[in-house]
């Protein structure tokens, strides 16, 4: 049916929200102990994400890299309120670690090990997720970030460059994700075919609707033959 399958990673393969919301508590922990002036400084989530804000405005060469985005951030947070900006690199390797630490949604991995027996698989995403330190590494023949691209989804270029690193046409792929506008239409524009991940049963509320839609991936996988 389809030569590769393209993966979104991000609320497809676990739910990102509780992810960083984790991961910002234990930045803010780690701020408590290590720079406390920075939480005097920035003592709610809004106000950090205030500032993310303004920095990432101040970087549009740097707006697709999330991590050089929270790096910048936290250096920022640390030199305005007088902290040493030098300590950036430690709460980072923090965040990151935490950040890694998701939870599949329960259909995930199962459908994925079936997949990936029969496709070539390749994460596209415009996250930082790790998926060495997750576990699922070699499920994948490779993982495709905007960060590494210089461009995030739904920029063609990244759909286009991670069909051709498959040796697949455009055509030949079919690109799987969550979101309507990054995941769906940014693929189907680039020239690939794309499936709607729809967990929470959303109505699709676009003029251009994906070539087909599942509950979850064991669905998919049950769709592809896998």
């Amino acid at each position: 049916m389809y030569a590769a399958i393209t993966l979104d990673l991000d609320d497809t393969l676990w739910p990102l929200r509780p992810v960083l919301e984790r991961a910002e508590r234990a930045l803010a922990q780690w701020f408590a102990a290590s720079a406390p002036a920075v939480l005097a400084a920035y003592p709610t989530r809004e106000s950090m994400w205030a500032l993310r804000t303004e920095v990432a405005a101040a970087m549009p060469d740097g707006a697709h890299d999330v991590t050089r985005i929270r790096r910048a951030t936290i250096a920022a947070a640390l030199a305005r309120s007088g902290e040493d900006a030098s300590l950036a690199d430690e709460a980072m390797r923090l965040f990151l670690a935490e950040r890694n630490a998701v939870e599949l949604f329960p259909d995930a991995l199962p459908a994925l090990e079936r997949i990936a027996r029969r496709y070539p698989v390749a994460a596209v995403s415009n996250g930082n997720a790790d998926l060495a330190r997750i576990g699922i590494g070699h499920l994948f023949r490779f993982s495709y970030s905007a960060a590494e691209a210089g461009v995030g989804k739904p920029d063609a270029a990244i759909f286009l460059t991670a069909a051709a690193r498959l040796g697949a046409r455009p055509a030949q792929v079919l690109h799987v994700g969550d979101d309507p506008e990054l995941d769906v239409l940014g693929a189907r524009r680039a020239g690939l075919a794309a499936a709607w991940i729809n967990r929470r049963a959303e109505a699709w509320d676009r003029d251009e609707a994906p070539d087909q839609a599942f509950d979850d991936l064991e669905a998919l996988a049950r769709w592809l033959g896998a």
